[in-house]
C-alpha cells in the first residue's frame, strides 16, 4: 500500500481549520505526516489549526509565494508520495481511501495524480464573475489545489520554480517541465470541494498581477508556451489595444489634437464596453454586479498591461 505525506501551504486563512478537520475525518489510511507550511510574511499568532493542532507539523515558509512554500513541504516530507492541498480546499469524506487507491494504480512513470475538484455555486441564479473564475479550477489540467506528486519526480527537476511568486503559473510550469522530462499525469477518483471564498469587488483587478509571470513562460518555452503549458489563450492582445487607445486619447487631448483624441477615445470606449459585456452577460446582472463589472473593466486592461510589462522588465533586470 503506498504511503503519503500531506503538505498544506498556508497564508493563515481561517479556512485552514475546515481543511484539517475534513482531512482528519476522511475515511482511509492516514498520512504518515501532515506538514503545514506557514507562509505568512509577518505571523501575528498561531495558525488556525483547530483540533489538529497537536497532530500536524508546522514548518516556516520563506513568504515568497506558494511555489517556494511547496518546495519547503516536499523537501521536508519523507513518504514516497506528497499530496498537496491548498488551505481553502475541503477533502471529501473518502478522500484518504480514494487517494491511496489513486496512488496504488499509478504506473512508475506517473509523476502526479490529480483530484476531481468541484466548486459549489449558488442555486437559483447565475454565478458572478468571481464565482465563474473560481469554478474554472474544475477544468484545470494540473491544479495543485489537490494534486499528489511522486517525491522522486519532484526531486528529478528540482521542484517548483520559486521565482513564480503568485498562485498563477507555477503549477503549469512545473507540469511542463515534468512532461518534458518524460513523466506523465493522471486524474484519480478522489474528490475535493473548493468553496468560493468571499472577495471584494476589485479582486479581478488584483488578479491581473499574474500577468507578470507570462513573460517567464514565453522566454522559457518560446512562442508555443501556451500550448506547452496548457494555459488557455487570454485577452492580452485586446488589453494592449484598449490600453494603447486610452493612452493615445489622453496624449492627443493634451497635445490639442481633438480629432485623434476623439477617435482614440471611441476605440477605448468600444473595447472597454466589449469587455464589460463579455463579463456581464453570463452573470446574474444585478445592479451591484453590473456596477462592479463596468468599474473593473475600465481598470483591467491597463492593469494587465502594466503587470505584463513589469514581468518583462524584471527578466531584463535578471529577476
Amino acid at each position: 500500500m503506498p504511503t503519503y505525506d500531506v503538505v498544506v501551504p498556508s497564508a493563515g486563512r481561517p479556512c485552514l481549520t475546515a481543511l484539517l478537520d475534513a482531512l482528519d475525518t476522511s475515511r482511509g489510511p492516514r498520512p504518515d505526516r501532515v506538514l503545514v507550511v506557514d507562509d505568512r510574511p509577518r505571523p501575528d499568532g498561531p495558525l488556525p489549526l483547530g483540533r489538529a493542532a497537536g497532530t500536524v507539523e508546522v514548518w516556516r515558509g520563506p513568504a515568497r509565494g506558494p511555489a517556494a512554500a511547496r518546495n519547503v513541504g516536499w523537501r521536508a516530507a519523507t513518504a514516497p508520495w506528497v499530496a498537496y492541498l491548498d488551505d481553502d480546499v475541503v477533502p471529501g469524506p473518502t478522500w484518504a481511501a480514494d487517494l491511496v487507491a489513486d496512488l496504488a494504480g499509478a504506473r512508475p512513470d506517473v509523476a502526479g495524480v490529480a483530484a476531481r475538484l468541484s466548486v459549489p455555486l449558488p442555486a437559483g441564479r447565475r454565478p458572478t464573475d468571481w464565482e465563474r473564475n473560481v469554478a474554472g479550477l474544475e477544468s484545470g489540467r494540473w491544479v495543485t489545489a489537490d494534486l499528489a506528486f511522486r517525491r522522486t519526480a519532484l526531486a528529478s527537476i528540482g521542484g517548483f520554480d520559486d521565482r513564480f511568486r503568485r498562485a498563477y503559473r507555477e503549477d503549469a510550469d512545473l507540469a511542463a517541465r515534468l512532461l518534458a522530462a518524460g513523466w506523465r499525469f493522471e486524474t484519480g477518483r478522489r474528490s475535493s470541494e473548493h468553496p468560493v471564498r468571499p472577495a471584494d469587488r476589485w479582486v479581478s483587478v488584483r488578479l491581473q498581477a499574474g500577468n507578470a509571470d507570462d513573460p517567464r513562460l514565453r522566454l522559457r518555452y518560446g512562442r508555443r508556451w501556451r500550448e506547452i503549458t496548457g494555459v488557455h489563450k487570454g485577452r492580452r492582445s485586446r488589453h494592449l489595444v484598449v490600453t494603447a487607445a486610452g493612452a493615445l486619447a489622453v496624449a492627443a487631448g493634451a497635445a490639442r489634437r481633438p480629432a485623434v483624441a476623439r477617435a482614440a477615445a471611441v476605440a477605448w470606449a468600444a473595447g472597454t464596453a466589449e469587455l464589460a459585456w463579455a463579463r456581464i452577460a453570463p452573470g446574474p446582472r444585478t445592479p451591484d454586479e453590473v456596477a462592479t463589472m463596468v468599474a473593473t473593466s475600465v481598470a483591467i486592461p491597463p492593469a494587465a498591461t502594466w503587470h505584463w510589462l513589469r514581468g518583462w522588465a524584471g527578466l531584463a533586470a535578471g529577476r
